[in-house]
């Protein structure tokens, strides 16, 4: 008879890692001085644990009682309660990470395998975090380049587009087509203290023209998040693939922007929206429409490597995120509770291995020093 591994209990702690100097994020208007990260432990009767990390957990408390008690592996009703969570309270989905963690150390199976087993690899695109000036951005993509990224992607919001355009020129007159570029144009969403207004239709199409030239290889929200008719527009006008979906939150907008024809690139975070469980659903319809499935991934190595697994075993991504633009966004600032940082080969790989579960590690005695409250 198989054993039954039930929920024993639910931790979730917070971590702050002060920055100095601040990260100038390209999407924040104000300087970072910190960056803060959750932790939740999922531990079951039989003595083991699944870990996972990403969004705050806001309104999780008080609700560990529908899940303590419960087969650790019944992860589609989990995924359900959760779903419930999110509509009347908050983002929980690093709970559904950690059961998938769990999941597969319960199985003995790494969770790209037990997503599909596709691939226990992914290929990783450097993504920058800052503004540099054109020839501090040239620098950037040739260091990229030399540390085996096949693409990077760059950042815009100078203020004006002509500045990002001059800043992206200076990129390709360095590295040539060595390096496929992406462009993020940050008008998805706004954090919020930032009032400016998204680009309309014609301005994105202006742009477009620009980065055609450019040879660029995906436009990342180029127009408000909902915009669809915009965005369903500007797909028929440019040759550009458009990206996009990052922040939406709900399975069935990933629905209708693929049934409305609005992106060639959907990009949903699942330590942010839907957690795995959630997002292979978004995954397999993006493949029944021959559509790209890569996650927007800048939370922590932790979320980075829940994404890869799904990128990796199911989705047959092309590309994933990997957020790294040192010395403002090093491994160190990145992954500061994890025991060993997330890194990527010579060729540009993210290898998953074959340890049960995601196979990362947490480092105990930092998240003693960093933890909140």
């Amino acid at each position: 008879m198989s054993v039954i591994h039930r929920i024993a209990s639910i931790t979730v702690s917070h971590h702050r890692l002060p920055l100095d100097p601040p990260f100038h994020a390209s999407w924040d208007t104000k300087p970072r001085v910190h960056f803060d990260a959750t932790v939740v432990r999922v531990r079951t009767d039989t003595g083991l644990e699944g870990v996972g990390s990403g969004d705050l957990m806001v309104g999780f408390a008080g609700h560990e009682s529908l899940f303590v008690g419960q087969d650790a592996m019944a992860i589609e009703r989990h995924y359900r309660v959760l779903s419930h969570i999110d509509f009347h309270y908050g983002r929980c989905w690093p709970l559904d990470l950690a059961l998938w963690d769990l999941a597969g150390k319960i199985t003995g199976q790494p969770c790209w395998k037990l997503l599909g087993g596709l691939a226990g690899r992914v290929r990783a695109y450097a993504s920058s975090g800052t503004l540099r000036n054109p020839t501090q951005m040239a620098d950037c993509a040739e260091q990229m380049l030399e540390q085996g990224f096949p693409a990077l992607k760059v950042r815009f919001h100078r203020g004006d587009w002509r500045d990002d355009i001059r800043a992206l020129e200076a990129v390709r007159a360095r590295v040539g087509e060595r390096l496929e570029l992406m462009v993020d144009c940050n008008q998805g969403w706004r954090m919020p203290w930032d009032t400016a207004a998204p680009w309309s239709l014609k301005d994105a199409l202006t742009v477009a023209r620009e980065l055609e030239r450019l040879k660029v290889y995906w436009m990342e929200e180029p127009l408000h998040r909902g915009d669809r008719a915009g965005m369903r527009a500007l797909r028929g006008m440019t040759d550009l693939r458009i990206a996009g979906g990052e922040m939406t939150r709900q399975l069935h907008e990933f629905r209708d922007l693929i049934t409305d024809g609005c992106l060639d690139i959907l990009q949903p975070d699942v330590a942010l929206v839907g957690g795995i469980t959630g997002l292979r659903r978004v995954a397999l319809m993006a493949q029944e429409h021959n559509l790209v499935f890569t996650p927007h991934t800048w939370t922590n190595g932790m979320g980075v490597t829940a994404n890869a697994h799904l990128a990796a075993g199911l989705a047959d991504s092309p590309f994933l995120e990997f957020p790294y633009d040192p010395p403002e966004w090093s491994l160190d600032r990145r992954d500061f509770i994890m025991a060993t940082p997330l890194t990527v080969d010579a060729q540009g790989w993210i290898n998953l291995g074959d340890a049960p579960g995601m196979g990362y590690a947490l480092d105990e005695d930092r998240l003693g020093e960093t933890r909140l409250g």
